[in-house]
């Protein structure tokens, strides 16, 4: 007979690794197993910029270190048009490539118990006392943490909110843009921006995304990249590892389903509206969905998902509805306008929009004078 594990973890990037070191934190006994369809390291398209928050969160669980070899960045510019503001963030972020952040996490996680293995998930089954994962792994909780295109959330029925295209690549990093994060939005339609994060190593992640919308051709590869090189000139010069990817972006409604499956990170469809950002969702969520797998099984509940809800809640409930609305006031350029000018004009409304579109803000009230009033 095969064993039945306590926690399977549908994706070991950071929101699965994270779901098996939150389970493992609370209880070190747990049989937790991590499920990925590649082996690692492996690359995967993202901005690579990784929040203070984020390691503030893994240290709760005893991961620290990751990236200390790694340059932090400290300065944050957003530009459209002629507006912009250049500012130091109250604290630095890291740009790591997703090849080293998540074989590091996924290492953490093994070595906090969990067991790796490669493999493709392709269904499962959700019965009274146990999960079927591929009709043979069997399971007493499940996270899904398998990213845009989840199996885990097609199975539970649940359907997918509003999505962005983008596509990343790496460039040699030019001396006007070294040392920061820069993100310039586009003069139309929004979300749509470009960026180049600064690793610290000589490269750049660059790219350029947008919002899908019903009715509206998708851009080509080609449009992609030449609204990247508009909006951030000669951004795209000696690029290479070119890859497109679909941004799961969150909205304002976010509740999750009780019982013992679970989504994590951009399963979820957590990804930031205003900055594409998504590996604070991720660590955040998969923590707390390991967190509730480990309280629920001490308790001998079945039901996992209740508990996750209340505390995802309590963390995430008016961060999402304060980006959902920035995001669409933001559609309007005169507000974007303002929010930047504000932004450049006070360090403290600077810091606040950082927060809001890097980690957990919120809506200050200067930060909504500064939108609406300007």
């Amino acid at each position: 007979m095969e064993p039945v594990w306590d926690l399977v973890v549908v994706g070991a990037g950071p929101a699965g690794a994270s779901a098996a070191l939150g389970a493992l934190a609370v209880d070190p006994g747990l049989s937790v197993l991590l499920l990925d369809r590649h082996d690692f390291p492996r690359d995967k398209a993202c901005g690579d910029g990784i929040a203070p928050h984020v390691f503030d969160l893994l240290a709760e669980v005893g991961v620290t270190g990751l990236v200390d070899d790694w340059t932090p960045v400290r300065r944050f510019a957003l530009t459209r048009g002629a507006t912009g503001v250049d500012r130091d963030m109250a604290r630095p972020n890291w740009v790591v490539p997703r090849t080293v952040f998540d074989q590091r996490l996924a290492a953490a996680a093994q070595s906090a118990g969990a067991r790796l293995i490669r493999r493709r998930v392709r269904g499962l089954r959700v019965a009274k006392d146990v999960i079927t994962v591929d009709g043979d792994l069997q399971a007493r909780f499940v996270v899904g943490a398998d990213g845009a295109h989840s199996v885990v959330r097609r199975e539970l029925g649940v359907k997918p909110g509003p999505v962005a295209l983008a596509i990343r690549g790496y460039a040699p990093t030019p001396a006007a843009r070294a040392a920061s994060q820069v993100i310039a939005y586009g003069p139309g339609r929004q979300p749509s921006y470009a960026w180049s994060f600064d690793r610290g190593d000589g490269w750049s992640n660059v790219g350029y995304g947008e919002q899908l919308a019903a009715g509206r051709p998708r851009p080509t590869r080609a449009n992609i990249l030449e609204h990247l090189d508009q909006l951030l000139p000669g951004a795209t010069d000696g690029g290479k590892s070119w890859w497109g990817h679909h941004l799961p972006l969150s909205s304002w409604f976010w509740r999750p389903r009780p019982g013992p499956v679970m989504l994590a990170g951009d399963a979820a469809g957590l990804i930031n509206p205003m900055t594409g950002e998504g590996i604070y969702y991720a660590v955040a969520t998969g923590l707390l969905a390991g967190r509730a797998v480990a309280d629920a099984l001490h308790n001998d509940s079945r039901d996992a998902g209740t508990s996750y809800r209340r505390q995802t809640g309590r963390l995430l409930g008016r961060h999402l509805r304060h980006t959902s609305l920035t995001a669409q006031l933001t559609r309007s350029g005169h507000i974007l306008d303002a929010g930047i000018r504000a932004a450049a004009a006070d360090q403290a409304t600077f810091d606040d929009l950082v927060e809001l579109g890097l980690a957990d803000g919120l809506i200050t009230p200067r930060l909504l004078r500064a939108l609406v009033t300007s």
